[in-house]
């Protein structure tokens, strides 16, 4: 897989300092956000690669691995490992004369392969992991669809289940950075933001409203209409319906992640509102059923 220049995404040298980073990428996020770029695949992809770029220049611990050891930079520590073994071994020979070249060449042999035999043997490690974000409506998730993503400009097919939650985070195994030595490549990992410009307020596969009644339909009953995400159901209201009661509406909450026909259901919470700026003819009537 080609070598991705962070400091090229960011348009930045390499002696630009943390402060700087901070602000190009600040600037370039807004500009390449997904929310002021809807539909816009180019713009989704440009936003990936400046998160990732901006996670590893301004951290300074990553950085400098990053600049040492360039796409394979979550590897440094293994290969620094593997140095201070050659160095070791190195000591030892200058140390000792029962040292021989056959110990010596062990540590090349295990990294780079023995180019002179017929087997090359050689330390694997797995490609980079990759991370993305993919924001959705809560009405997005009501059925399960497909979507395209761009990674490193290769197109990946994926299948978003319904009734994904906020947050959660699933991995798509082998679509990582390639291998090293023909190690396995990394994987990737899709974490979800659902928006929820609803009333409904989610609690797993549950969802919760809370719905407002007059006080003579509270009093004395009635019928009323609500929306559900998916439809209209007409509910009764009992006579004398307390403030604080709730109905349970089987199956009309969230769909159950990965149980495909399955879905929560919808609590509903009744209140009452209480009726103000009363008539003088309307206050006599509330005296009046007070006193009987």
């Amino acid at each position: 897989m080609a070598f991705i220049d962070y400091y090229k995404i960011l348009g930045i040298d390499k002696s630009a300092s943390e402060a700087d980073i901070k602000k190009v990428y600040r600037k370039l996020a807004r500009k390449y956000h997904p929310d002021l770029n809807p539909n816009d695949e180019t713009s989704k992809v440009k936003f990936q690669e400046l998160n990732e770029a901006n996670e590893v220049l301004s951290d300074p611990e990553k950085r400098k691995k990053y600049d040492k050891y360039g796409k394979d930079w979550k590897h440094a520590d293994e290969f620094e490992k593997q140095g201070q073994y050659q160095h070791q071994r190195q000591s030892s020979q200058n140390n000792s004369s029962q040292f021989n070249d056959q110990d010596y060449s062990s540590f090349f042999e295990s990294m780079f392969g023995n180019m002179g035999s017929g087997r090359q043997k050689t330390t694997s490690f797995k490609g980079q992991d990759y991370a993305s974000e993919i924001r959705l409506s809560i009405f997005d998730i009501l059925v399960s669809q497909k979507q395209t993503l761009s990674v490193n400009g290769k197109n990946i097919r994926i299948t978003i289940p319904a009734g994904v939650e906020n947050g959660q985070t699933i991995k798509i195994s082998g679509h990582g950075a390639q291998g090293i030595n023909g190690g396995p490549n990394g994987d990737l990992y899709i974490s979800f933001i659902i928006d929820n410009p609803t009333k409904f307020k989610r609690d797993g596969n549950n969802l919760h409203l809370e719905v407002v009644l007059d006080i003579f339909t509270a009093v004395l009953g009635g019928e009323i209409t609500i929306d559900t995400l998916s439809s209209k159901v007409k509910l009764t209201i009992p006579e004398g319906t307390q403030v604080g009661s709730k109905v349970k509406l089987k199956g009309k909450g969230m769909p159950i992640y990965k149980k495909e026909g399955e879905f929560g259901d919808l609590i509903v919470t009744y209140t009452v509102k209480i009726p103000t700026n009363l008539t003088e003819k309307q206050k006599e009537l509330f005296k009046e059923i007070a006193k009987a």
